[in-house]
């Protein structure tokens, strides 16, 4: 009796080949069936059900779970904390002076996202609740989507869409294949086709299905939507045969079928696991330098606190130190208080000023600046200028955190295919062998198309050149992986390409191929179908030809080529590759290779995007090498993708040159306009692209990134193999620095002929080595830094050949560098996806190379041209709508918590408030908060039009300019003059005790509301000067504001509501207005507080006006000129002071 140890030697493997070598795996039983008698053992696997949740709370979990995701926040907790203290000790200010505001903050954001996770839960149930036909016993029955579980066999029909992830095991199509859309995934909306496996294709009833015996082993869910490991092994008579299964076998959850009756698939990954939501999984959260500012400023006006807390318990006690002071016989201690340590006395008087004085630190800040983001983002998407009507699509905001970052971008890194082009290809021209052939060609004034317009530049091939012709267009009509969408009504009949040509055309996910097959049928070769595993296509005679495709070698990124393998009718085998000239050449081993190389370079620096093409004859014996090295590939679960690569290498070799394309890739609409306004705005623009040298080159200056007097340097792979990268680098880096030390680029004017423009041209290869970490035993270490200079003084930088790993490395390198710049990168395809999360502002382009970019970006538009407007406009107004924001906040801060600590110089230092407690509360949440909230969303000190046509305006708020710490402290000291004005100002008003007509007193509570009154005005003035754009909202909210405090005043004061008498401020408000010198004395002090800064103003614009500033005076001055009012005329009227 023989022991089967396959399962132990297999479990043996798993865990001796090291993590690094096993990919862990689940293995799947098809319909839930046990393998056979002597497979591998049947160990049933525990998978998650078919369940979505996108939500983030349960009804248990939400309350401590959102409170504990808010007191996260510092400032929430800083406030709970001060306010816990006001609950435990004695303190001068009521609990509900410090509770109320932030209770209100943390109620109003749980429910806002408690409203937000409530419609991810209907929208969550709605989807887990879809019904779903599923094959059980031979019979379809109905389940809802979540009680799918992985094994189970479903029924999809047309139009429906896939409930988890699936592996095609047949459909209603002979071929085995079916068409899906991805558009919800990816955003891609072509037809893609997906293969059913081969030896279940035939499968299609619900019986004959569930006759299938097989299990599939897999990898573990893994987020990659383009890559899928797995084999199934299918029993039959109790043998198993294995067949790979990949990307193409992988129908998603999300996607949708197209074109197909009906399909029948098996379960792999469900609910959570699924590719669809492993992609849900949140970005890192990027922060703005607006945040960061915010922050430190936060850190210095704690400091401050602390420091007044600390000054006022030390002077306390230094008052105290006299027995009489201590101890007055109207506030005599308790026998408790007497016995308590001074030390604890000192702690406990120690927070309660830093009760008194909490109000400093505005937390009302944080939700007044969210308010703002979130709402000053639908400026974006609101915006007619950045809504394409080709698309039907408009600008998209993902993430409002960053709206401010626009004004502050120092470097943009923009990909060049689908981003400054079009991305809509276009067949100019072909090579074979070095005659050129152009469809369409004009000759003598016509234009003549088809096989008439071949050969118009060189002599025409002899008869051994023709046979080689036809081999390079059968090439191209081969290679490929095109498919032909058929229209199915056409005056009622169902239309084939050669029946009716116009009622077909090609679909691919890569622009190239479809132009190539286009411009194939313009030369007399026309690509049909592939029905059956036959490629059809019509040559010139109209006859068709037929092929037998034998092996799919798929294009990739690193190899820069793809393959196939087909079968001719008279039984030769042939491999066709096509790809970029440097995958190609170098394994060349015959052809005319320097006539089409030139070809190659000379349609290169035209611009055109250039593809070599080469064949190799395959005898029996080396196409069965050839099947046993790409299914031993295939099949593995382990390194596939690095087995498939070697395989791929060891085929693709001892190629005969047959020729080579050239696409056109047309500029975008004002992509040249748009890069030449983000220079003049002081951004240095670079193109990472994977494109060659030349024809990236060619883009560079069509689209104005390189000037006719840009001087270019050259960091590549050819200049470094003359010379070694040492001496190559400190080349370059004396050339920049000469220059740069007798004219800094600061100085010099990008439109300036007498300006030496420099611009690199740096390659992959070199960018490697650049980068590569420095060796003891070189002297490299430095080359990194050297790179950089050379970077920092060249306006523009292009980087050819490009990875897409090397594209987000080249942004990281620069936001680390010294400067710490601002970074935008902006792309349209899944190769831009690393770069866009790796700057601190993700750009996607709605393109056509799917929604990747989009999906991970964290703004999208649909064409470059947007950028510009996105950028300058409301960038600029973004930054100097939040900068003032936030220095307003803290300014109005001081002047309202500064007064109350000169009062405790006056009171003893016994932490009597100066304000009412209903005062306290307001200041922040009512009387001032508003007006500032509608500032930072409507004001535009300069017309938008002009932002647009004088874009240097960018430089003027670049770099931080308005939250740098000089201008920080202005605000500050600002406030503190405000404060110290109006409490002395108040004070000295106050000396005459006989300040009332009828001769009586005010007391405390009456000092404190005028000091209070004279405070909401100024702050509020401060901003109504600031304002330079002014609508009905403007004026509504401010005037609103302090006739809402007047009213309230009164209110509380009892006059308005009498039930309210009981209370310290009965009629202290209307007694205060009584009283003439105390209206003299607020306007006064009103006055008083904000003369300086309006001299300021006026000194600073006459003596060092900004450009701004100079733009503002120059629109007033027009303005006043009737024949010029409509040139400058908005909406509204405007102040600009």
């Amino acid at each position: 009796m023989g022991v089967d140890f396959s399962a132990l030697r297999t479990l043996i493997n798993r865990y001796c080949a090291g993590e690094e070598n096993w990919v862990d795996s689940r293995t799947v039983y098809i319909g839930h069936k046990e393998p056979p008698p002597g497979a591998d053992a049947f160990i049933q696997q525990r998978f998650p059900d078919n369940r979505v949740v996108s939500s983030k709370y349960t009804f248990w979990n939400f309350i401590p779970k959102n409170m504990f995701e808010q007191f996260r926040r510092v400032a929430n907790f800083y406030f709970l904390i001060i306010f816990l203290v006001q609950l435990i000790i004695d303190t001068p200010t009521s609990p509900v002076t410090s509770g109320l505001p932030l209770f209100f903050v943390i109620i109003v954001t749980a429910i806002k996202q408690g409203y937000e996770d409530w419609l991810r839960h209907k929208a969550d149930k709605a989807v887990n609740q879809c019904p779903v036909s599923v094959i059980q016993r031979g019979k379809k029955i109905k389940k809802e989507s979540f009680r799918i579980t992985v094994g189970d066999v479903v029924f999809v029909k047309e139009d429906e869409t896939f409930a988890c992830d699936l592996i095609l095991l047949s459909s209603s199509r002979d071929d085995g294949t079916c068409f899906v859309t991805t558009a919800s995934l990816d955003g891609e909306s072509s037809h893609k086709t997906y293969y059913a496996v081969q030896d279940t294709k035939a499968f299609r009833t619900e019986e004959e299905v569930d006759s299938i015996h097989a299990t599939i082993e897999c990898e573990q869910p893994q987020p990659d939507l383009y890559k899928f490991v797995g084999r199934i092994n299918i029993y039959m008579d109790n043998e198993a045969v294995a067949r790979p299964l990949g990307s193409e076998n992988v129908l998603l959850r999300g996607a949708t079928l197209k074109n197909t009756e009906f399909i029948y698939a098996v379960a792999i990954y469900t609910g959570m696991e699924t590719k669809m939501a492993l992609n849900y999984q949140s970005k890192s959260q990027k922060r703005s330098a607006v945040e960061k500012s915010m922050n430190s400023y936060l850190v210095v006006y704690l400091c401050i606190l602390i420091s007044k807390a600390l000054i006022n318990t030390v002077l306390k006690y230094i008052w105290q130190a006299d027995p009489n002071k201590d101890e007055p016989w109207y506030n005599e201690r308790t026998e408790a208080q007497r016995q308590r340590h001074i030390l604890i006395r000192a702690f406990t008087d120690f927070l309660a000023f830093m009760v008194l004085f909490n109000y400093i630190i505005p937390v009302s800040m944080y939700v007044t600046v969210e308010m703002q983001k979130f709402l000053g983002s639908y400026f974006i998407m609101w915006d007619d200028d950045m809504y394409d009507e080709e698309l039907g699509e408009g600008a998209v905001v993902n993430t409002s955190d960053l709206n401010e970052e626009l004004g502050q971008v120092e470097y943009v890194f923009t990909d060049k295919t689908g981003t400054l082009t079009e991305n809509n290809m276009e067949f100019i021209e072909c090579c074979v062998d070095g005659h050129v052939y152009v469809p369409d060609a004009i000759c003598n004034g016509q234009v003549l198309s088809g096989a008439a317009a071949m050969d118009m530049i060189d002599t025409s091939p002899g008869p051994g050149g023709r046979e080689r012709e036809e081999l390079f267009f059968r090439a191209l009509c081969l290679c490929h992986t095109v498919q032909v969408k058929e229209e199915e009504t056409v005056d009622g009949i169902k239309h084939g390409i050669h029946q009716g040509k116009s009622a077909s055309f090609y679909i691919s996910s890569s622009p190239d191929e479809v132009a190539l097959v286009e411009g194939m049928k313009k030369l007399g070769f026309t690509y049909l179908r592939l029905k059956d595993g036959q490629m059809e296509i019509l040559n010139r005679e109209d006859e068709i030809e037929r092929f037998e495709l034998l092996e799919v070698l798929s294009f990739d990124s690193v190899r820069r080529r793809m393959s196939v393998i087909v079968r001719a009718a008279s039984g030769d085998i042939f491999l066709f590759c096509k790809g970029a000239d440097s995958s190609i050449l170098p394994r060349v081993i015959s052809g005319k290779v320097d006539e089409v190389k030139a070809r190659v370079e000379h349609n290169a620096v035209e611009g055109l995007r250039t593809l070599c093409v080469a064949y190799r004859p395959l005898s029996p014996e080396q196409h069965q090498e050839v099947c046993r090295l790409l299914s031993g590939a295939k099949l593995a679960l382990q390194d596939r993708d690095k087995r498939l690569s070697e395989a791929y290498e060891l085929v693709e070799k001892d190629l005969i040159l047959l020729g080579a394309t050239a696409v056109e890739d047309r500029l975008q609409e004002q992509a040249a306009d748009t890069i030449e306004s983000l220079h003049k705005a002081g951004m240095k623009v670079w193109v990472l692209t994977g494109d060659k040298m030349e024809t990236a080159a060619a883009t560079c200056y069509a689209s104005r990134l390189f000037r006719r007097n840009t001087q270019i340097l050259e960091l590549t792979t050819k200049r470094v193999e003359e010379q070694n990268l040492h001496d190559v680098l400190f080349d370059l880096s004396r050339t920049v620095l000469r220059h740069h030390g007798s004219m800094t680029r600061d100085n010099c004017s990008s439109l300036s002929n007498d300006c030496t423009d420099y611009g690199l041209i740096i390659d992959g290869a070199t960018l490697s080595a650049v980068m590569r970490p420095p060796q003891e035993d070189l002297n490299s270490g430095s080359y990194k830094e050297i790179f950089l200079e050379i970077c920092r003084n060249c306006s523009a930088v292009l980087c050819c050949r490009m990875a897409p790993l090397q594209k987000a490395q080249i942004v990281k390198m620069i936001k680390a560098s010294k400067e710490h710049p601002i970074t935008l990168a902006i792309g349209d395809g899944a190769n831009d996806v690393s770069m866009i999360l790796e700057a601190h502002v993700g750009i996607g382009i709605m393109g056509k190379e799917g929604r990747q970019a989009v999906r991970n970006s964290d703004y999208a538009i649909p064409k470059f041209k947007h950028l510009k407007k996105m950028l300058l406009v409301h960038g600029h107004y973004y930054y100097i709508r939040i900068s003032e924001l936030v220095q307003y906040f803290f300014y109005k801060n001081v002047c309202f918590i500064f007064p109350q600590f000169l009062y405790q110089f006056f009171c003893g230092f016994s932490q009597q408030p100066l304000y009412d407690t209903a005062y306290l509360t307001l200041y922040n949440i009512s009387f001032t908060s508003l007006p500032i909230l509608v500032y930072s969303l409507m004001e535009q000190h300069i017309n938008m039009d002009i932002l647009k046509k004088d874009p240097s305006l960018y430089k003027d708020v670049a770099k931080n300019s308005l939250l740098r710490w000089p201008t920080f402290i202005y605000w500050t000291v600002l406030g503190v003059y405000n404060a110290i004005v109006m409490f002395f100002g108040t004070y000295f008003l106050f000396d005459n005790t006989t300040f009332t007509s009828n001769g009586q007193m005010f007391g405390n509570w009456t000092f404190g509301t005028l000091v209070f009154t004279v405070l909401v005005f100024t702050v509020t003035f401060k901003l109504v000067l600031d304002t330079h754009y002014w609508t009905w909202i403007n004026h509504f909210v401010i005037w609103g504001s302090l006739v809402f405090f007047v009213l309230f005043s009164l209110l509380w004061g009892g006059i308005i509501w009498p039930f309210l008498n009981y209370q310290r401020m009965y009629y202290v408000f209307m007694q205060m207005l009584s009283s003439g010198p105390a209206w003299l004395s607020i306007i006064l002090l009103i006055t008083a507080s904000l003369l300086p800064d309006v001299v300021k103003k006026v000194i600073w614009r006459a003596l060092w006006p900004t450009i701004t500033e100079r733009i503002q005076t120059k629109r007033r001055c027009l303005a006043s000129e009737p024949s010029t009012i409509f040139m400058l005329s908005q909406t509204s009227s405007r102040i600009s002071f």
